[in-house]
């Protein structure tokens, strides 16, 4: 292979001598001689060269303007320096300016070894910076396939660069982050920083990181499974490869799952059809309790109807009636039992899962001493029945008919788990429930509770009943006899009033049911809204709508009785017609909530757009109003529930209209 040597030298004497040494060693050379930058220049462009020689000192060119010519021409090849008058300090000074050897004159030994040496770097950096070129163009095709996400990151947690794969990945845009917008710290889930730190300090004691698998967060704070790579570039920056893992997981998952499938599906074939009988069962005893529900439910709105004009006209007149009137008592009784039918209505409500929440504080052992009868005749002669009320026990705040269910339900349930008799004991107290005892045995925070005890001397369970009598429909009574739902009833008030629930029971020993009941430092609410006194009359004007004949004649008799001017309409448009002739200032709207064809809050709407700053009092005795009613409460619309009496009407009434301007 023929050697090309570009030679700057301007004594012909010493190029002979040159070539002369350069073929010593066998090598065949092509050699030009160049003693002007002119020439230099020329001949550089018309390369390519393997070596450039160049003397020191020359009278139309010196070494380091040659060697600084080389280095404009960005040619990538070895300059030597050959020259008898260099000194030491002269060395230095070429080799710090870019030269790669020199040589003396008079030791030309030397120059054919420097030029082997010289050339075998060159061929190295050409094969690394070859070898440069291909890494960056895979790795910008890896950049812009949209496989991978490329990061570039500093030591302090900021992301530099990134392209367009991990901007997608983490939901970001470009221009957030040239403005520094995007962080480590910001996308890495807190469980998974010890795990990130971790692989960092790795990467700073030796430059790279085991790839590991983590999760990221994006801008909208979705968690995405990813795979991480890692590499430091310099002492404070640092190249991350990112896969999405998403796919792979779902695809892991799903392959678990058919694999799962496949290790189940013998024993599923087997089951199926004991499966489907069970699921025929409860599916049909399900449409059967939601038939009754439904059937509670509308006889609860009809119901609440008619007692509110049973109410009504008794508080009437026992109104017109003196103290000493032999009528009075007889009238007192026909409130007295529609009160009770009042209370069995909400009953009927609370089985139908439909009634409208109405928590007060409430003295529980007053509650069970005016149960006590009841509770006797409930559990019969064969049971003794025996209550320890403790003294001074606290108020909680409940629905009243909420906590007399969970009562009776749990002494039915105590009483069936004794057929041939036993002991049944209620009692209650005070107790400071801590950390401990309410994270190991209730779902309910810490603090003070009453506890309602439930114990008897029946049958008792085994463990796998007892982690199955709270579900819906489970029971072990024999078909027909029980429905299921009694305990899960119990679970679901305890809950919704915040409480906890704790059972212990042993086969053949009897059962005990310990329900926790927040402890509040109040006063009981009183359960019965007085009589409406002069204190509750008014002479506004009130658009009373109601669909019932019967109740709306009785709501336009009291509201007149107590000072009001009543317009009165059946039906909703009837209303707005009525709302628009009427030349006076109408104060309040009275409409029950569901009627024909416009329903109490869709007429409601349209009054207030022609009367503005009108009140509005809705009222309803059915009993999918419940969640109506959270959002009518919502709205700052007031709530009445059926069945009501003059007083509570009153009440109301005066109530709204007095309420403060929003």
């Amino acid at each position: 292979m023929t050697l090309r040597v570009l030679l700057v030298e301007d004594s012909p004497t010493d190029a002979k001598l040159l070539a002369r040494e350069l073929r010593s060693a066998g090598r065949e050379i092509e050699l030009t001689r160049v003693e002007d930058a002119e020439s230099l220049r020329a001949e550089l462009a018309a390369g390519p060269w393997d070596v450039v020689i160049s003397d020191w000192s020359m009278p139309k060119l010196s070494g380091l303007v040659a060697l600084g010519i080389v280095k404009e021409s960005k040619l990538d090849v070895p300059f030597i320096i050959v020259s008898g008058t260099i000194g030491e300090e002269t060395a230095v000074e070429a080799m710090r300016a870019g030269a790669h050897d020199y040589v003396l004159k008079d030791r030309l030994v030397r120059l054919g070894p420097a030029v082997d040496r010289e050339l075998r770097e060159c061929a190295a950096r050409r094969q690394a910076a070859a070898a440069l070129r291909e890494s960056e163009t895979r790795l910008r095709s890896l950049s812009e396939s949209g496989i991978i996400g490329i990061t570039i990151g500093d030591v302090g947690g900021r992301v530099l660069d990134a392209n367009d794969t991990y901007l997608a990945l983490v939901g970001f845009s470009r221009a957030e982050l040239e403005r520094g917008e995007i962080g480590w710290g910001d996308l890495t889930p807190p469980a998974e920083r010890p795990l990130t730190e971790r692989a960092l300090a790795q990467l700073r004691a030796s430059g790279a990181a085991t790839p590991w698998e983590t999760e990221t967060l994006r801008k909208d704070g979705a968690r995405v499974p990813i795979l991480v790579g890692v590499a430091m570039l310099d002492p404070r920056r640092f190249i991350a490869f990112i896969a999405d893992l998403t796919e792979r997981k779902e695809a892991e998952a799903a392959r678990a799952h058919l694999t799962q499938e496949a290790q189940t599906e013998h024993e599923a074939r087997r089951r199926a059809e004991a499966a489907l009988r069970r699921s025929e069962e409860q599916l049909r005893h399900a449409q059967k309790m939601e038939a009754v529900g439904r059937l509670a439910g509308g006889v609860a709105h009809d119901f609440n109807n008619i007692l509110s004009v049973i109410l009504s006209y008794g508080e009437l007149v026992l109104g017109e009636l003196q103290p000493e009137d032999p009528i009075r008592a007889d009238i007192q009784e026909v409130c007295k039992a529609a009160g009770r039918a009042a209370d069995l209505t909400r009953q009927l409500l609370l089985f139908s899962r439909h009634e409208v929440v109405e928590p007060k504080v409430l003295d529980l052992n007053q509650i069970l001493g005016n149960m006590d009868k009841m509770l006797q005749r409930v559990v019969g002669e064969d049971v003794e029945l025996r209550a320890i009320l403790g003294p001074e026990v606290g108020r909680i705040r409940a629905d009243p008919s909420h906590i007399e269910q969970v009562i009776v339900n749990l002494v039915v349930n105590a009483r069936d788990a004794m057929p041939n008799g036993g002991k049944l004991t209620i009692e209650t107290a005070n107790e400071e429930l801590d950390e401990s005892f309410a994270s190991s045995h209730l779902p309910a925070k810490p603090g003070p509770y009453v506890v309602l005890s439930v114990t008897d001397t029946g049958c008792g369970m085994d463990q796998a009943t007892q982690n199955r009598i709270f579900e819906p429909f489970f029971t072990t009574k024999e078909q027909g006899k029980g429905t299921g739902l009694g305990l899960s009833t119990v679970f679901g008030i305890v809950q919704q009033s915040g409480g906890g629930l704790w059972v212990f029971s042993e086969v053949d020993h009897g059962t005990a049911f310990r329900i926790y009941l927040p402890r509040v430092d109040e006063a009981v609410t009183l359960q019965r809204v007085p009589l409406a006194s002069t204190t509750l009359r008014g002479s506004e004007t009130i658009l009373l709508v109601e669909d019932e004949a019967q109740v709306r004649a009785i709501v336009r008799s009291a509201l007149r009785r107590q000072g009001y001017e009543v317009l009165d309409a059946s039906a909703g448009e009837e209303a707005l017609a009525i709302a628009a002739a009427h030349p006076g200032t109408i104060h309040l709207l009275l409409t029950d909530v569901v009627m024909p064809l416009m329903s109490g809050p869709e007429l409601a709407k349209r009054v207030a757009a022609r009367v503005p700053g009108i009140r509005v009092l809705c009222m309803s005795g059915y009993s999918d109003d419940s969640v109506l009613r959270h959002e009518l409460r919502e709205a700052g619309v007031a709530f009445l529930q059926k069945p009501i009496t003059p007083s509570l009407l009153a009440a109301k009434v005066r109530e709204v209209l007095d309420r403060p301007e929003p």
